[in-house]
């Protein structure tokens, strides 16, 4: 009886780059694009279904250091075939041994995520996927693991478990460890605390699906600060933790209404205050970025706006729990 064939899984990559962002973001001209092309097989890993080129982040990031390097005098035809760790040694070889010193970005950290419905919400909240090299798999846990190896490696991985088995989370684990993940979030419908317990206990991140598109921006970027971090690249005590809402649209609204004890416009100017941080949130969530350092500005930008409007709820609950007090002594006070 003949063993069963081993399939593997199709990962598809985000984001997909234009050859004019190309351009932009390497200095070099598309025309020069097209030569290396047809010369050196320095191409566009896809094709769109009319024919354009569409460079993913591994091609930008591998253009980029050999940009890099001929803008230093090294000719294309000797680096041509070198991966970019040999481009790397060799363009920090160049620095030190006195040649200026050509900034490249850092490789974007990169992104597994699993389950077709998230990668259908992902279609929809590309803005999400802006701050890593995303790759798409859209096959369940069980063929996550039989299908994926060490060679898809990711420093973050995101899974979604419409209902949350204790089989899930051991498939979890075993792809976390065989994929080297730095971190683990489980995007889950329905779970009982057994399982949420066990699942927090391995170290995943737990998040109720769907999520809202700041959150898992945020958690994203934080994977990217990290690994920057651990580089010595970044600080990672500039990033604050996400916080959840604790007022929804509907209760803002309601709460513009209230008179406090000393009767003034506080509950409206805040609520109208934390509105626009929740928009401006969601904007900020959902900006395209087309580099590394839009996309690590647009992190920042979202842990500040999500700490101040934390800041902002906790000035409007003090301002309700005033008027609650005060309803309290008028109650007290009036006849029965």
């Amino acid at each position: 009886m003949n063993a069963p064939v081993r399939t593997t899984a199709a990962l598809e990559p985000r984001p997909l780059y234009g050859i004019g962002t190309v351009a932009r973001l390497t200095g070099l001209k598309a025309d020069t694009l097209r030569v290396w092309e047809r010369r050196y097989g320095l191409g566009a890993s896809h094709k769109s279904a009319t024919g354009r080129r569409q460079y993913t982040q591994s091609d930008l990031d591998h253009l980029q250091l050999v940009a890099a390097l001929v803008s230093q005098g090294v000719r294309i035809g000797e680096i041509a075939a070198s991966d970019g760790k040999t481009l790397q040694v060799l363009l920090e070889r160049y620095s030190q041994n006195g040649g200026p010193r050509k900034e490249v970005p850092p490789a974007k950290s990169k992104a597994l995520f699993i389950g077709a419905e998230l990668c259908r919400w992902l279609d929809e909240h590309q803005g999400c996927i802006s701050a890593v090299s995303a790759l798409l798999a859209r096959i369940s846990i069980d063929q996550a693991v039989e299908q994926l190896s060490s060679d898809d490696a990711a420093d973050l991985l995101v899974v979604h478990c419409p209902s949350l088995t204790l089989q899930q989370i051991r498939g979890i684990e075993t792809l976390a460890t065989r994929l080297n993940a730095r971190r683990t979030v489980v995007l889950y419908q329905f779970a009982n605390e057994q399982w949420l317990s066990e699942a927090e206990r391995l170290g995943c991140l737990a998040l109720e699906y769907p999520i809202e598109p700041s959150r898992l921006a945020f958690e994203i970027g934080r994977t990217q600060v990290e690994k920057e971090t651990t580089e010595g690249i970044a600080n990672l005590s500039e990033l604050m933790p996400a916080r959840a809402r604790l007022f929804s649209d509907e209760e803002l609204l309601a709460a513009a209404e209230e008179k406090i004890v000393i009767d003034c416009e506080c509950p409206r100017h805040l609520s109208e205050l934390i509105r626009a941080l929740n928009e401006f949130e969601h904007y900020s969530s959902a900006c395209s970025v087309e580099n590394w350092k839009d996309a690590a500005i647009h992190t920042g930008i979202y842990a500040y706006t999500c700490h101040a409007r934390h800041l902002m709820e906790k000035a409007l609950q003090s301002a309700l729990e005033g008027r609650s007090l005060e309803l309290d002594v008028i109650a007290e006070q009036t006849p029965a």
